[in-house]
């Protein structure tokens, strides 16, 4: 069987001490004198003297001088006052993510299905991004940057596919 909690809240039932004692009374007194003696607040003959005094008690007044001296339950924390961290020690909190880095990072990764559609918008909202990040301080430098590689990328590559359009155009004598 395995051992209960060795700290119940012991109360009487009501607050009359001369009520008799039940059974489960005894057993929560006894299982706060084990807790007290656990926390080598009493001796083992003390313990001892103690338990025996509580199972032939007849009253709950009887019980609650058996434990008066000891803590009724889970004793708090008497430590000093928590204070809040320092803020120096704190992690510096983030910045807000830009709009338009994420819109030109989406705008970049979609010129891939869009067959570079989507790369002049990308270019245009990753340089207005990185302006604004500048002059607010907010975060999404890597989005903006993101989306403007992949659409300078884009344009880049459609330039070059005009280009040898008009070549190939030129050359064939048209």
């Amino acid at each position: 069987m395995s051992e209960p909690s060795p700290w119940r809240q012991w109360q009487p039932q009501s607050g009359h001490a001369s009520m008799l004692a039940s059974h489960a009374d005894r057993e929560r007194a006894v299982d706060v004198l084990r807790a007290g003696y656990g926390e080598g607040r009493l001796l083992e003959d003390e313990l001892e003297k103690r338990v025996a005094r509580a199972y032939q008690a007849r009253t709950v007044g009887e019980l609650a001088l058996l434990v008066a001296d000891l803590p009724q339950g889970p004793m708090p924390f008497a430590g000093p006052v928590q204070q809040p961290v320092p803020r120096t020690f704190l992690p510096a909190p983030q910045p807000p993510v830009n709009g338009k880095a994420v819109g030109a990072m989406v705008c970049g990764v979609l010129t891939v299905v869009t067959l570079g559609a989507t790369g002049i918008p990308a270019v245009i909202l990753g340089h207005t991004a990185r302006s604004e990040m500048r002059r607010t301080g907010e975060g999404g430098e890597g989005f903006a940057m993101t989306g403007l590689v992949l659409g300078w990328l884009s344009v880049a590559g459609w330039a070059l596919m005009l280009t040898l359009v008009f070549v190939a155009a030129l050359a064939s004598g048209g």
